[in-house]
């Protein structure tokens, strides 16, 4: 089976995308994205990443001389952000986006030139790829270039390296998910943007071989696990580290803000600014984990989770009435009746939603026009009752780690299955709901991102006393479950992590997933079973490199997996 398009397959085509577990045909979308991305608006994108690109070529010469620009570097991380999956449809932000990437390249440029010629008496002289030297007339001259695919991969025609330039650069798309969310709390690493430049531009280097490429790609992921580390710290240094903790899934009689994404920063600020005003605050799909924090779950007024997972927003947004925002990715195109109460902020945009500016000088951003509505708006209707159970992030499992251990030396836990990762709307993905009805009562499962919303709400029982569904939170949090196998691995002092009774049956939906199955690969864990398709970026010589170094597994049947995950395999 073949997962990616060939060179002549992809000439001729209007748009190229082939980031997300959904992608047409498991190839690539050539006429309008599965997501809703418009062939427009994906062009946009992928003529802004070449911008970004040509910075990085600049900003890795900068290194030369000591040049570092934070505020540039940022640019391109937030930049790199807005075109994950489901994040912004707006083609007027990408054009300004463009505009100003040109700008802070030529200012960087400029520095780097003159920077040199001090340093070696010489003007500098070097051939260099188009993306870091382009400059544009007008709005006209950038929607003509972006229209004839600039940038995007109908540009790679040998398949394998197109394969793993993607598969680098959607690692990175993860990567600065995570540093954005980190910045935002204060958690800043010059180590980390500046390998994100080097990445950015060594794809644009014609010369690297695939073995150079391949090396990159595990790069990314050891990357991707220095980012999430960080995140994590500034999230718990900020907020208090998760505890076990259960969230409502009812409903309260006062009018409600919903909020999606995974945005601590905008939710606190958003709860400071509605305290005693009347209003209540529900979290919805990746939000879900903020009930996890000791600092945030001290606010009164956040009263529950209302929802399931992102694709299933416009029909619970129906029954909400109140004002929703979005403070990250995993917008769907929503319906004409829930344009004017849904708003966004940071790396969203949806043409015809109120988007709410970033904060500047060091304000905080301001929610009053979402509160104003909320006030006006109907109570939301309840859709379920009942509670859930989380907060098992690493801090928490660890406390329990003595327990754990007496559990698996004494047999009464045989196995944990790591099932993190991203739910979506393929009937395929029923597969995770079986697969934990059929694990046997002797299991754990370690779990984060919104994957767990399929079996997350089942009556699974616990094992003397530990649930057997242990949520460590959103999709970056799938950190903790790394630091959990390590730890575990250190108390039966075994060589090799392979060897400790863990399966991994991960679900992957957009980038993010991508650059956590990068960090596992990073870690040395093998066997990874990858679902419910396979990435349609895998070339087939790169889906058997994969195979063969890291045994990663397509997913079968949930009887026969969870058969060969208790035996091991």
């Amino acid at each position: 089976m073949s997962w990616g398009f060939s060179g002549n397959e992809i000439k001729g085509v209007s748009m190229f995308c082939h980031q997300c577990q959904e992608t047409a045909k498991g190839t690539g979308c050539t006429v309008q994205g599965v997501c809703g991305k418009r062939e427009e608006v994906a062009n946009l994108q992928d003529l802004f990443i070449w911008t970004l690109k040509g910075i990085s070529v600049w900003g890795l010469k900068g290194k030369e001389f000591a040049i570092y620009d934070e505020k540039v570097a940022f640019f391109i991380v937030k930049g790199m952000f807005a075109t994950i999956t489901n994040a912004n449809f707006n083609g007027a932000d990408f054009i300004g986006f463009i505009k100003e990437a040109v700008v802070h390249r030529q200012h960087l440029q400029a520095q780097v030139l003159q920077a040199h010629l001090l340093a070696h008496g010489t003007a500098f002289v070097e051939d260099l790829p188009e993306c870091a030297t382009w400059s544009f007339g007008d709005e006209t001259d950038i929607l003509a270039k972006a229209s004839r695919g600039t940038g995007g991969w109908l540009e790679i025609v040998d398949e394998d390296e197109r394969s793993l330039k993607a598969t680098v650069l959607y690692g990175l798309k993860g990567l600065c998910a995570y540093a954005e969310h980190a910045y935002q709390l204060g958690g800043h690493s010059r180590e980390i943007f500046e390998f994100l430049m080097e990445a950015l531009a060594a794809l644009v280097d014609s010369t690297q071989t695939l073995e150079e490429l391949l090396a990159l790609v595990l790069k990314t992921g050891g990357m991707g696990v220095q980012t999430m580390a960080l995140l994590d710290q500034v999230n718990n240094e900020s907020y208090g580290a998760t505890e076990i903790s259960t969230v409502s899934l009812g409903v309260g009689d006062k009018p409600g803000i919903l909020v999606s994404g995974h945005d601590l920063k905008d939710l606190e600020e958003l709860l400071v600014q509605t305290e005693g005003k009347g209003v209540d605050i529900y979290t919805h799909s990746e939000m879900l984990p903020a009930h996890y924090y000791p600092k945030l779950k001290k606010y009164d007024h956040l009263v529950g989770n209302y929802g399931n997972s992102w694709w299933l927003q416009k029909r619970e947004f129906d029954s909400f009435h109140g004002p929703v925002l979005f403070t990250s990715n995993c917008i769907v195109p929503p319906k004409p009746e829930h344009v004017d109460r849904i708003f966004t902020t940071g790396a969203v945009g949806v043409v015809g939603c109120a988007h709410i500016p970033d904060r500047s000088g060091g304000e905080a951003k301001d929610f009053s026009q979402i509160i104003d509505l909320a006030l006006s708006s109907q109570p939301p209707e309840q859709i379920e009752t009942g509670t859930i159970v989380g907060g098992f992030g690493h801090n928490q499992v660890l406390a329990l780690k003595d327990k754990i251990i007496d559990a698996v030396k004494s047999g009464a836990i045989k196995r944990f299955v790591v099932m993190g990762g991203c739910d979506g709307r393929h009937k395929s993905r029923n597969y995770y709901t079986e697969v934990a009805r059929l694990l046997p009562k002797d299991t754990i499962i370690l779990t984060a991102g919104c994957a767990k919303y399929k079996y997350l709400k089942l009556d699974l029982g616990d094992i003397g006393g530990i649930p057997r569904v242990l949520d460590a939170g959103q999709c970056n949090d799938s950190y903790s479950l790394a630091v959990i196998a390590l730890e575990l691995q250190k108390a039966f002092a075994l060589e090799n992590i392979n060897d400790l009774p863990i399966s991994y049956d991960i679900a992957w939906y957009e980038q993010k997933a991508v650059l956590v199955l990068l960090a596992l690969l990073s870690l040395g864990i093998k066997g990874i079973r990858l679902g419910p398709t396979l990435p349609g970026f895998f070339s087939e010589n790169i889906a058997s490199i994969l195979t063969e170094h890291f045994e990663i597994k397509a997913i079968g049947t949930p009887e026969e997996d969870v058969a060969a995950m208790m035996a091991g395999h």
